[in-house]
């Protein structure tokens, strides 16, 4: 099965979750970009109020598409230490990585919130949904930023994802709700039939 697009992934996804519907407690929070038109269907979806986890991955110098960690707000840091001792990264690329996603970090929360504050997530459950899972390392810091900030509870809900990486990141989440694990798996966007960037501007106009 292929997604015709983000928003017909995040109808597919809001049918898996239909238990959270409804409750004050929820709140979905989709991980910018790509996670953002997938969890607006799933807050229409499930009544519930939307916002953006703002997490950035750290790609592979040369490799922007492969992640080897990925930062969040409040000094959030995940690093695949394997991963970055197999390539024999340096500290002062690693360093520079993480200091230059910093700064995009900070742009995008002032471009989609302005000065609107984050949402409190204290002993709320939070719905972490993303567009796909492939290497996890987005998810897992999103998933430590929301428990450091007192989530009751932290889902994961994607519309796809590796089969590994799902069994890896259910030890990590209270639940993990992933609609299919094709294998094999390619990427997540090869289950896509419009796999195009999600742009600033749309993030901005879903989270209005």
């Amino acid at each position: 099965m292929q997604f015709k697009d983000r928003v017909h992934a995040g109808r597919i996804l809001a049918g898996h979750l239909t238990h959270y519907a409804n409750r004050p407690d929820v709140i979905v929070l989709g991980l910018a970009r790509g996670g953002v038109p997938v969890a607006f269907e799933v807050a229409q979806a499930l009544g519930a109020p939307l916002d953006v986890a703002i997490v950035r991955k750290l790609g592979v110098p040369g490799q922007p598409e492969l992640a080897m960690g990925a930062i969040a707000p409040g000094a959030v840091t995940f690093i695949n230490q394997s991963m970055v001792d197999q390539l024999r990264l340096s500290r002062a690329k690693l360093d520079a990585v993480i200091a230059r996603e910093t700064e995009e970090l900070a742009r995008r929360q002032l471009a989609y919130r302005g000065t609107r504050a984050a949402p409190k997530v204290a002993g709320l459950t939070v719905i972490l949904v993303d567009d796909g899972l492939a290497t996890g390392a987005t998810m897992r810091a999103a998933i430590a930023a929301f428990r450091q900030l007192g989530a009751a509870r932290v889902i994961v809900a994607v519309p796809l994802g590796a089969g590994e990486t799902c069994e890896a990141l259910r030890a990590e989440a209270d639940e993990l709700v992933c609609a299919m694990t094709p294998e094999p798996f390619y990427s997540v966007g090869a289950w896509y039939r419009d796999f195009s960037q999600t742009s600033d501007e749309e993030v901005k106009r879903l989270l209005g």
